[in-house]
């Protein structure tokens, strides 16, 4: 049986005090939730609130949505799986939010549980202050709680997301590496219709441990898809992040990561591929809190049709963290006049020794180039494919498994075959 559910405040509140006796975990932060989202509302949504964190991305068109949602277990069906990449490794399949067993290889070389039997919440995320963090707070019934043991190497581990249409899922996941530990992780996002996907990651990573997670984000294109992520690196650990934005109607990827040992390092780099009328915004804070850390965030962005790209990025540096290596840089490359990119780099920086620079460059495909592929004999559409490839290449060679690059580069691929037809 299934139940319409009106989004926007009053609707996603409704969906809460209909549910609150049935969800897992502690209902005081669910409570402080829902009433902090009361407060907040969705941002851009209302008009004459202006929130300055959300100043290039409205959410009124969610607002004005609907949704309905399965009451069972979402179903054990292969199709989910029909459009995913073909790699024999462990993978941990949600299909409308909920832990689909029967499309799942549960690895064996990490303990796995699911956030419907523990309901563990974290303590890094901030539902008291972002929206969108309150609203899974207050609905989350169910996730991934990975932990990876001490000195213990997973190797590579595939976290899918498969949605259909109408429906609003909340997941929430947690990621913990212990002292030393490794792990791969491609987190594949898809589906069909329109739907709202709103997944909260809490990250630690621990002394000395490396955890490599790549997020290929290729929602249906009437989908919202709006993910919020938080990451501790403690001493000497490492957090390297890729996220290559394909999908949704309205994509938002907001990461915040926080140095708390000293020579930790994170890498928060991306890329988005955007057409009609496609809007993406690619924000993250990264919080210098101990000293000798670096912080690197490279984003590329390919514009088509009338889309509308978005980069926010803000190094913080603590007045302790001496001896900080902070870069950003983010390149927009637009294939069409009425595509548009809004770029903000900001640093905070307390400390009197340390190294923090941003850059941003926009342009559009080199005529000269184009001419000089042309006169070799090569068509319009593969000149232009060639350049955009070239251009995006540095970014996807940040990723140092060959064969999760080797899946984004297919990704790439596909997309641009689309553009072209």
């Amino acid at each position: 049986m299934t139940a319409v559910v009106r989004s926007g405040v009053d609707g996603f509140l409704a969906r809460y005090e209909a549910l609150r006796d049935l969800l897992p975990g502690d209902p005081r932060q669910r409570s402080a939730a829902a009433e902090a989202f009361r407060r907040a509302g969705l941002p851009g949504a209302a008009a004459g609130r202006r929130e300055e964190a959300w100043k290039y991305t409205a959410l009124r068109p969610l607002a004005d949505a609907s949704f309905g949602r399965t009451a069972s277990q979402a179903p054990a069906d292969s199709r989910a799986l029909a459009n995913l990449p073909q790699i024999e490794v462990p993978r941990i399949v949600f299909i409308d939010g909920m832990f689909s067993p029967g499309l799942s290889i549960v690895p064996s070389t990490l303990p796995f549980a699911r956030f419907a039997d523990r309901a563990e919440f974290g303590s890094i995320a901030r539902s008291d202050s972002e929206p969108l963090v309150a609203l899974n707070t207050m609905l989350a019934d169910d996730g991934a709680i990975l932990e990876v043991p001490a000195g213990t190497d997973a190797g590579l581990l595939v976290l899918v997301s498969a949605a259909t249409d109408r429906a609003a899922f909340h997941p929430r996941h947690t990621i913990r590496l212990a002292t030393g530990a490794r792990l791969t992780l491609l987190d594949l996002a898809c589906g069909d219709g329109t739907y709202l996907h709103n997944p909260v990651f809490e990250v630690n990573v621990a002394k000395d441990a490396v955890l490599s997670h790549v997020r290929l984000q290729n929602e249906s294109t009437s989908a919202f898809h709006l993910s919020t992520l938080y990451a501790e690196i403690d001493e000497r650990g490492t957090y390297d992040s890729f996220v290559l934005n394909l999908g949704s109607r309205i994509a938002r990827t907001e990461a915040h990561a926080r140095l708390i040992g000293g020579k930790g390092v994170t890498h928060l780099n991306g890329a988005q591929l955007l057409s009609g009328m496609q809007h993406a915004d690619f924000t993250t804070v990264v919080r210098h809190q101990a000293p000798s850390c670096a912080s690197r965030q490279t984003v590329k962005n390919v514009l088509a049709g009338r889309s509308h790209g978005v980069f926010q990025g803000r190094i913080e540096v603590a007045r302790h963290a001496q001896k900080t290596d902070g870069y950003q840089m983010n390149q927009a490359l637009l294939l069409s006049p009425e595509a548009e990119i809004d770029i903000k780099p900001e640093l905070e920086i307390f400390a009197d020794d340390v190294k923090c620079s941003h850059g941003a460059t926009v342009g559009e495909l080199d005529a000269d180039q184009l001419f000089y592929l042309r006169s070799r004999g090569i068509s319009d559409a593969e000149a232009r494919s060639i350049l955009v490839r070239a251009f995006l290449a540095e970014a996807l060679d940040a990723v140092s498994n060959e064969t999760v690059r080797e899946i984004l580069e297919q990704a790439v691929e596909g997309w641009w075959e689309k553009q072209a037809a």
